[in-house]
């Protein structure tokens, strides 16, 4: 005799029916505001049997591949429930503790759950307090963690984790490594629906673009966005780190077109800002015909920006070459004593029996980055005594010999050269200030500075700058070949205007051609302002005598002049005399207390007095000068593609670098253990631990008993 259990009707694929259209309306009524039904699932599905636990209605069902699943409704799970093959406890448990389901908030289990810790008052007594925590929030925060940190998503699956975690909130379950990568995704996709939000509300977007092959030998490319709120702050975002064809050029400006198209903001685009590469200037002119079909200012002639610290970085190696070799020999010192753990012991203990007070180590160097062969130089040559004291190889070559005495000579009068160009670049490689504004007296600081080395009595060194110069000239000798927004910029600062610009170009180009530039940088300002007036100003008819016929009473009204003076209002705002505002801004003087505030600041507090004006502020001020915002990309992806990471799908490499840089931009502190190792060894030097039975002194991050 079968059992009544046999009896009852299996829940497989065969006993489930697509819903109907009003079932699924109905459906749709019952999810939660932030729930969404799947887009590709064509059918959703309900059983025949009516014989089902309560736990059921919290969840979607639907087959996928021939297989019965249910998604929770609360989260994003999908659990399989044919009946034949999995059963419904797995349902069952997941109903009961899942974090979103409403019913689980007063049973103290997934939602909330009490917190007992000790805390330290004043006297020095140990307390006990307690507190709400919610779980939901941990694995938050948990989420947050492990993109914000750059964690591997095994990290949650280590025991040092799970111990940490039994001890601090026993209740809350740790995710697995894949649920963790799940949810990474779905912050992801969170923090990307509300920066589609804020572009809607944003006015022009400027873009810093740059390409890099990753350890997977996947060419990506990075685009970062940049722009000014209506608040006046200005943002920077990663909104693209994705693979792309190749690195040339036509493919780039393909694959920005694709990027802006999809956050909304092909006719936003405002400027793009790259590197001397030949490939990026047909990348350029590609979206300069993009833009021209979209709407932009100018035909989009000056979209184009050649990223500052690239034609440093030419400029500045022109005028070292001649000093490969003095540099070589100090590379290879530093690169010998920080390849062995035993010379860099040897080494400190050298730099303490000469007695040098330094808080600097040695460094390595990019052979390509002068900036980072100027950190190096600088900071071996304060320890060049220490140097002299190590056996240091002697190699066949020039180069590869030990420094003497005359070529640190030429090191300490090359750091002095070269200090001034390194501080230029660290000013204008900002991606949290504006920089637009400083840029052309940073190019006439540079222009000065080469001028000055041109006289010096050191011949090296007045070669060094020769050399220089004529670069320099290749890129900015001529006003003409600079991005007349640059210029514009620098009139959008309050604290400079065009008396500033003015004097630049006398300084540089001389009175005469200097005075003829100005007036050509003037025009184009005001034409530049004439294009954002007709743009953003609103049609106003100039008269009202077109009309309908006017009756008696308004025929002897006849208040002539009170028309009068409306028409001359209505004139101010859409023709001509609009220049005014213009005017008014380059002849009006800053208070005491303006002088102090920058840029944005100074905007944010007296942009409406400047309607158009200020509308060109936001725009152009938010124009970055360096490609460093992109570049800096690479440095997080390569730490997420190390050699044991290297099989994370690009999606997912893009949501994490993505979602990293959002997070951080929030405030959220970083540290950086490179910058801190100094400070940390001097902290162990200073430690002493006495106990009853023993005592450990800590003496150069040795722990000795």
């Amino acid at each position: 005799m079968e059992s009544s259990q046999s009896k009852m009707p299996a829940f497989s694929v065969e006993s489930v029916q697509p819903l109907t259209e009003v079932e699924l309306e109905e459906l749709c009524k019952s999810l939660p505001p932030d729930k969404k039904l799947k887009e590709g699932r064509q059918y959703l599905y309900k059983r025949k049997s009516k014989k089902r636990g309560t736990f059921w209605q919290h969840y979607i069902e639907f087959v996928e591949g021939g297989t019965l699943k249910a998604e929770c409704k609360y989260c994003d799970t999908t659990l399989a429930c044919d009946g034949n093959k999995n059963g419904s406890k797995n349902v069952k448990y997941h109903a009961e503790r899942c974090i979103g389901n409403p019913e689980n908030k007063d049973k103290g289990k997934g939602q909330q759950t009490e917190l007992f810790f000790e805390k330290e008052n004043d006297s020095g007594k140990l307390n006990y307090g307690s507190g709400t925590v919610n779980l939901k929030d941990v694995r938050e925060a948990l989420v947050r963690m492990i993109i914000i940190d750059e964690l591997p998503f095994k990290h949650v699956e280590k025991p040092g984790f799970k111990a940490f975690v039994q001890v601090g909130i026993p209740r809350f379950i740790i995710p697995s490594r894949t649920t963790i990568a799940r949810d990474c995704l779905k912050l992801y996709y969170s923090e990307r629906e509300k920066l589609k939000e804020v572009f809607k509300s944003c006015q022009r977007v400027s873009v810093t673009t740059d390409t890099w092959t990753s350890i997977q030998r996947i060419n990506y490319m990075c685009l970062t966005a940049h722009f000014i709120d209506n608040d006046w702050k200005l943002n920077k975002k990663i909104i693209n780190f994705c693979p792309i064809s190749s690195h040339k050029g036509e493919a780039i400006g393909k694959a920005v077109e694709a990027c802006l198209e999809y956050w909304g903001i092909e006719d936003k685009l405002f400027t793009v800002t790259v590197d001397n590469a030949s490939s990026n200037d047909v990348a350029c002119a590609y979206l300069r015909r993009m833009v021209q079909r979209t709407g932009c200012f100018s035909q989009g002639k000056y979209i184009h920006v050649r990223c500052i610290a690239h034609i440093v970085n030419l400029i500045v190696w022109d005028g070292i070459r001649e000093h490969g070799v003095c540099i070589d020999r100090v590379r290879n010192a530093v690169k010998y004593i920080k390849n062995s753990p035993a010379r860099i012991d040897r080494f400190k203990e050298l730099v303490q029996k000469a007695n040098i007070d330094s808080k600097c180590s040695l460094s390595f160097d990019v052979p390509t980055r002068w900036n980072s062969t100027y950190t190096m130089l600088d900071t071996a040559v304060k320890f060049q005594r220490v140097f002299s004291g190590l056996s240091l190889p002697h190699g066949e070559k020039e180069n590869e010999k030990p420094p003497e005495y005359d070529d640190w000579k030429k090191v300490e009068r090359l750091i002095t050269f070269l200090k001034g160009f390194y501080l230029l670049t660290r000013r204008i490689s900002g991606s949290l200030y504006v920089t637009s504004n400083t840029g052309l007296t940073e190019i006439a600081s540079m222009y000065d500075m080469l001028n000055k080395w041109e006289k010096s009595l050191d011949l090296d060194f007045q070669a060094m700058a020769v050399a220089m110069k004529k670069k320099f000239d290749k890129y900015w000798g001529d006003v003409e070949k600079m991005n007349m927004l640059v210029y514009v910029a620098a009139i959008l600062d309050p604290h400079s205007k065009f008396l500033v610009v003015e004097l630049t170009l006398c300084d540089m180009y001389g009175i005469e051609k200097g005075k003829k530039l100005g007036s050509y940088v003037k025009d184009y300002t005001y034409k530049l302002f004439d294009e954002y007036r007709m743009m953003y100003s609103s049609y106003m008819p100039e008269s009202g005598n077109n009309g309908d016929p006017m009756s008696l009473d308004e025929i002897n009204d006849g208040d002539y002049k009170k028309n009068l003076f409306d028409r001359a209002k209505r004139l101010k705002e859409t023709t001509g005399y609009v220049n005014s505002e213009l005017d008014r801004y380059i002849n009006d003087q800053l208070g005491p207390l303006e002088e102090e505030m920058d840029a944005l600041t100074w905007w944010g507090n007296n942009g409406y007095r400047y309607p158009t004006l200020q509308r060109m502020a936001r725009d152009i001020l938010a124009i970055p000068l360096s490609t460093v915002a992109s570049e800096s990309a690479f440095s997080t992806g390569g730490r997420h593609l190390d050699p044991f990471r290297s099989s994370l799908s690009p999606l997912m490499v893009q949501a994490l670098i993505c979602a990293n840089d959002w997070l951080k931009a929030r405030g959220l502190p970083c540290v950086d253990v490179e910058e801190t190792l100094k400070d940390l060894e001097e902290m162990e030097k200073e430690i002493e631990v006495d106990d009853e039975d023993h005592e450990v002194v800590f003496v150069d991050s040795v722990g000795v008993l």
